[in-house]
């Protein structure tokens, strides 16, 4: 198969961001699940996949990483760190072997491979890793909160999602941009629209970037 130059590959897509991702990536996708889900669109195509023995790729220039869970979800911290490090970093590097050159991620705020939290260690090694693979263009999204209908997905909501929204709908406009809960398809939208344009290197898209670049989308 030759490169498809508008063709790209997500991870993650059965999530908030994924799903968004999903839904407004304007050419041909490869969707690598954990379970069976419906293929969202004509142009896409599902591939079951085990993130520890992954597959050769379909060739492709572009990608998108919105691989996460919880520690709670997940049942262990080894659990979580099997999905939120070693998944993305498998799928990372399955990718560059495909030859992705642009590829994003989604990660968190904090994250930081020195962090006392463990949530925020395990998302900075995943960009540390993430940043020694060698892509011409690596795009991060540091996301605070993210909002967005969990129960469409089949997914229990999140306690602290819940308060975050009443925060957003009460003192969203007086909370600093970069930790004001974000809507997870504008994390979305500001990736698609940013990857295919990304400067070389690394971009770090923090919450309040996110939101500019999905207004100015």
């Amino acid at each position: 198969m030759s490169r498809d130059g508008n063709l790209a590959l997500l991870a993650g897509a059965t999530g908030l961001v994924g799903r968004e991702i999903a839904v407004l990536w304007p050419g041909p996708l490869h969707l690598l699940v954990r379970r069976a889900v419906p293929t969202p669109r004509a142009d896409a195509t599902v591939q079951v996949v085990d993130f520890a023995a992954l597959p050769a790729l379909p060739p492709a220039r572009m990608a998108f990483c919105a691989l996460g869970t919880t520690i709670k979800a997940a049942g262990s911290q080894a659990a979580f760190r099997a999905v939120d490090l070693e998944a993305v970093l498998a799928f990372a590097q399955a990718c560059r072997a495909a030859g992705v050159t642009h590829f994003a991620a989604v990660s968190a705020l904090g994250a930081n491979a020195r962090s006392g939290s463990f949530y925020s260690r395990v998302k900075g090694e995943a960009e540390d890793a993430l940043r020694g693979i060698g892509f011409e263009q690596l795009l991060i999204a540091r996301p605070s909160l993210l909002l967005g209908d969990r129960a469409a997905l089949g997914q229990p909501p999140r306690p602290g999602e819940r308060w975050g929204e009443r925060v957003a709908g009460w003192l969203g406009p007086l909370l600093p941009a970069g930790v004001r809960p974000i809507p997870a398809a504008a994390v979305a939208r500001a990736l698609v629209s940013t990857l295919p344009v990304a400067p070389r290197g690394v971009t770090v898209l923090h919450s309040a970037a996110l939101q500019r670049a999905a207004t100015s989308a």
